[in-house]
């Protein structure tokens, strides 16, 4: 038991021996400083779940145009339910491309099941409305012929529509591209965009005949309607009027990276107040089986709390699991945020987890020597996010953050994911993680 009992609010005196001159020794009564922290959930709003570039064919070692016989390919992540969205340049025209409607592809059909197979009959060929439009095949400012990028007249209708066979020389979307979906595994997807448009495809009014390239593009996948443009409406200054005029994809994916992530909770969690190192884990060993897996993979901190409460390494301990202002035990959604309070002495730092929830078995922590709570002998006051880390615990096989069938937003049941008999340590998967100040904020103040 620690010295908090069950109560880890409880008021504390220890004592410490000093000494008061060259004769006497007393008992010197030192108080105990009680400390409040707060772990605040600042996950902004995301528009895609997952987000990226595709502009190198398959078999080239460089980015550059799709030509005849030649294929992009990309891997996607998806949540179940989601839908895919991507443009590409037709190149032939001054701000042409080639797109889904804004609801995009979904990905999952109205059964559950994923898509697989051609989709190219959702395609359609979009004017961007940046550019004044010429003849497909012969314009003076387009991308094959023009000068330099971004050359041509404004376009008198701003609005992004369908392209206009105002020349009765638009070949059939099928006669230029071929997309192709085909699961990898319960969440990935790869997709295939095939040019296959021949010397024959294109006719101009010079009597000459041409095919049609593309060019490297941007995909998204979404919920929500209109990712990349509305139809009826300008087009939104993000980027995409440098792919469909120049094939440039560079801006839309800048503006697009930001807006690119998941958004979810943060989990009940587990502290401890103590002077040795490495109370709630060791970095760089297993799990010592305290109940830290349970807290990484599930949020469930009461196996740890528990161990702390009877661990002589330990003299204060504790679970947060009520987000500020709730009425009960729950996870802490973006905005919210969870707070506890606790005494210590100088000498004594402090330990906590909580679970990165969309992920198999990862947890904010400090290292595992804690935070230290009085440095220089004054109490720690302030933001203290930049001594947080996001630690693996190495019990479950990571999946694909956000989208992964055994992590706790989506799993079946507790603890069903593949074992993995790993190490504590830094995450290091090859996965994308957010920043730990994107996701937590933590702030620590002496209160008396």
């Amino acid at each position: 038991m620690n010295r908090y009992g069950s109560s880890v609010l409880a008021a504390a005196l220890v004592f410490t021996l000093a000494a008061c001159d060259d004769d006497d020794d007393m008992m010197t009564p030192v108080a105990a400083t009680t400390f409040e922290v707060s772990i605040e959930n600042v996950t902004p709003s995301f528009d895609f779940a997952t987000s990226g570039v595709f502009n190198t064919p398959v078999g080239a070692s460089a980015p550059g145009p799709l030509l005849p016989g030649g294929m992009y390919q990309f891997d996607v992540a998806a949540p179940e339910g989601s839908r895919l969205s991507f443009a590409t340049m037709f190149v032939q025209s001054n701000d042409w491309f080639y797109a889904p409607d804004g609801a995009g592809i979904a990905l999952w059909d109205g059964s559950g099941m994923q898509i697989s197979g051609d989709v190219t009959d959702q395609l359609y060929l979009w004017d961007a409305g940046s550019e004044e439009d010429q003849e497909p095949g012969i314009g003076a400012d387009q991308a094959p012929r023009q000068a330099s990028a971004n050359t041509g007249a404004v376009d008198d209708d701003t609005t992004v529509r369908l392209a206009a066979d105002s020349w009765a020389n638009i070949p059939a979307t099928a006669d230029v591209i071929r997309v192709m979906i085909t699961p990898i595994d319960a969440t990935n997807f790869r997709v295939t965009i095939e040019n296959v448009s021949t010397d024959m495809t294109l006719s101009s009014s010079d009597m000459m005949t041409r095919p049609v390239p593309m060019a490297p593009g941007l995909w998204v996948v979404h919920t929500d309607d209109d990712p990349l443009f509305t139809v009826g409406q300008d087009e939104r200054g993000e980027g995409l009027a440098a792919i469909a005029e120049d094939g440039d994809p560079s801006g839309l994916a800048m503006n697009v990276e930001s807006r690119t992530g998941i958004a979810g909770p943060i989990a009940p969690g587990a502290f401890a107040v103590h002077t040795a190192p490495s109370v709630l884990f060791m970095t760089g060993a297993g799990d010592a089986g305290l109940g830290l897996e349970a807290l990484a993979e599930d949020g469930d901190p009461s196996a740890l709390a528990a161990a702390m409460a009877a661990s002589a390494d330990a003299t204060g301990s504790g679970a947060f699991n009520t987000p500020s202002g709730a009425a009960g035990p729950a996870p802490a959604f973006p905005g919210e945020s969870y707070s506890f309070q606790f005494d210590a002495v100088p000498g004594e730092r402090l330990s906590f987890a909580t679970m990165y929830v969309q992920s198999n078995d990862l947890f904010f922590a400090p290292s595992d020597a804690g935070l230290e709570l009085f440095p220089g002998g004054t109490a720690l006051n302030g933001d203290v996010t930049d001594m947080i880390m996001l630690m693996d615990s190495g019990t479950e096989v990571n999946e694909f953050p956000g989208i992964g069938l055994n992590q706790a937003p989506r799993q079946s049941g507790a603890n069903v994911g593949a074992a993995e008999g790993g190490l504590v340590q830094l995450v290091d998967d090859g996965y994308m993680y957010p920043a730990v100040g994107t996701v937590v904020r933590v702030t620590i103040r002496p209160v008396s």
